[in-house]
């Protein structure tokens, strides 16, 4: 008779597989709860006792000057958003001639608008805001961690003990909308996989993608960018997903699979902006139109700042190349990622809709006229997911350190008047060109970087030969018939 598809050793192998697994995933959560706590207290510092009539802590924005500046979105939207007063975001409220937003109105997607919301219900203060919003947002945070443990073991270390957790846990509303960009990678990574029973993936190709295409378009929601991954991941779909090499001249293009990708992301999209659209159209459009509007100032972060602004000074013809240059550029690095991603395709049979996506979003990051801070934490996965070289990894958290540490600190000199002291400028300016390089360099050569073990085995593991044949072939009798 055939053996058995599970035998015995198979069995302890797995269950020794599993303990350790566990141990990586328990010292990744701990490291995450240290780095949140250590993130929760350098920001908390910010609020505290006394308030004003409007729930502003007297502490505010500089706290008491601590290694860390103490400063977070979370508690400057307090007010100046009606989040303070409670009001339901989007539905009564619009934009002002002057770019102002009033009756609950914020300058985010609406399922962020909506964690604001649920972050102020019951709070009359501003660090009750930040706390309640911090408990929402920490659970993100480990179910990130949890999900690249599983997908690349120790390596998750990477995102849990490392700077950018502590700087941007809560700055601002980011570890919901990285935690769909990671568990798209997860879904298909474990659909990819092969179950232990049958040697065969847990999911189908189309299966998995339009399950991770219902996350990006969640992401879209949120921030933005995980929208982007829907291009590469229809592409890799289009192409077959992981099928065998030698397989890939003579397999077609599956032009349906690719449809129904897209197909799920955009009626997604839309089933979570139409109530929005429907009850309150003027606040919804409101949040695109402050976008829209939005300058390429010294709060926005970005080259076009530290850059072009030395060239033109911050005219109208500055304003209006950058509402030119900055679209068509970032449409321009989406095209050289999918491309490059092409080349490979052609050459393994795979297309490497990981590697696109993270040179699509550092052609975003780069080109985009707003560069905020906590963005590192957008791409922080893909250092963690894919062999990125280590002194890129190096140089990158570490010039970030440098921004956060800088620019926050250059706001409040700012708005005193005050004249700024070099080693800010230096340290604003330094890191962003700094990243700019490093931004170009992922663009180059993310979509031919590899992914990390055990996550590049389970994308690509053939199918078990010896256990297909033990399930297709017909069974071996003995003794009479």
């Amino acid at each position: 008779m055939s053996e058995p598809l599970t035998t015995p050793s198979r069995r302890i192998g797995r269950l020794s597989g599993r303990g350790e697994s566990a141990v990586i995933v328990l010292v990744s959560l701990l490291a995450t709860a240290a780095t949140m706590f250590w993130s929760y207290q350098a920001k908390v510092a910010c609020g505290g006792a006394p308030f004003d009539a409007q729930g502003r802590s007297r502490n505010w924005p500089a706290g008491d000057g601590g290694l860390i500046p103490c400063y977070s979105d979370l508690m400057y939207l307090w007010l100046g958003r009606d989040i303070n007063n409670h009001v339901f975001p989007y539905i009564h409220g619009g934009i002002n001639p002057d770019g102002t937003l009033f009756g609950g109105v914020v300058e985010y997607p609406v399922l962020s608008g909506l964690f604001m919301y649920l972050g102020a219900i019951g709070a009359h203060t501003d660090t009750a805001f930040f706390t309640q919003s911090a408990l929402l947002l920490a659970p993100f945070g480990f179910a990130i961690t949890v999900m690249l443990a599983l997908m690349v073991r120790w390596w998750a270390l990477l995102w849990a003990a490392t700077p950018p957790l502590v700087l941007y846990s809560f700055h601002n509303w980011e570890l919901p909308v990285v935690a769909t960009a990671v568990g798209a990678i997860a879904v298909m990574a474990w659909g990819a996989s092969a179950d232990p029973d049958t040697g065969r993936r847990r999911l189908g190709v189309r299966t998995s993608a339009i399950l991770a295409a219902v996350l990006l378009s969640i992401g879209f929601c949120l921030k933005l960018y995980p929208g982007i991954f829907v291009l590469p991941l229809a592409a890799y779909v289009l192409t077959g997903g992981a099928a065998d090499v030698r397989d890939a001249a003579r397999r077609g293009l599956d032009w349906a699979g690719a449809a129904w990708v897209a197909g799920t992301a955009v009626l997604t999209v839309v089933a979570i902006q139409l109530p929005f659209m429907v009850l309150g159209f003027e606040g919804w459009k409101a949040a695109l139109s402050f976008q829209g509007r939005r300058k390429a100032d010294v709060d926005t972060n970005s080259i076009w700042y530290w850059g072009l602004r030395y060239l033109t000074g911050t005219t109208d013809t500055y304003h209006s190349l950058v509402g030119v240059l900055s679209p068509l550029l970032v449409l321009a690095s989406f095209a050289v990622a999918m491309y490059l991603g092409w080349r490979v395709y052609k050459r393994d049979g795979i297309f490497p809709w990981i590697g696109v996506s993270g040179a699509m979003l550092a052609g975003f990051m780069l080109f985009h006229k707003v560069h905020s801070p906590q963005y590192t934490l957008w791409l922080l996965p893909f250092f963690v997911l894919m062999r990125v070289r280590w002194q890129v990894i190096v140089i990158y958290l570490a010039t970030d350190v440098a921004l956060d540490l800088t620019i926050f600190r250059l706001f409040p000199i700012r708005d005193a008047g005050d004249p700024l002291p070099w080693w800010i400028l230096t340290g604003v300016a330094g890191s962003v060109w700094v990243h700019a390089a490093l931004l170009v360099y992922l663009i180059a050569t993310l979509a031919r970087t590899s992914l990390r073990e055990p996550l590049a085995s389970r994308l690509r593991r053939p199918i078990d030969a010896n256990r297909v044949e033990a399930t297709t072939a017909p069974p071996t009798f003995t003794g009479r018939a």
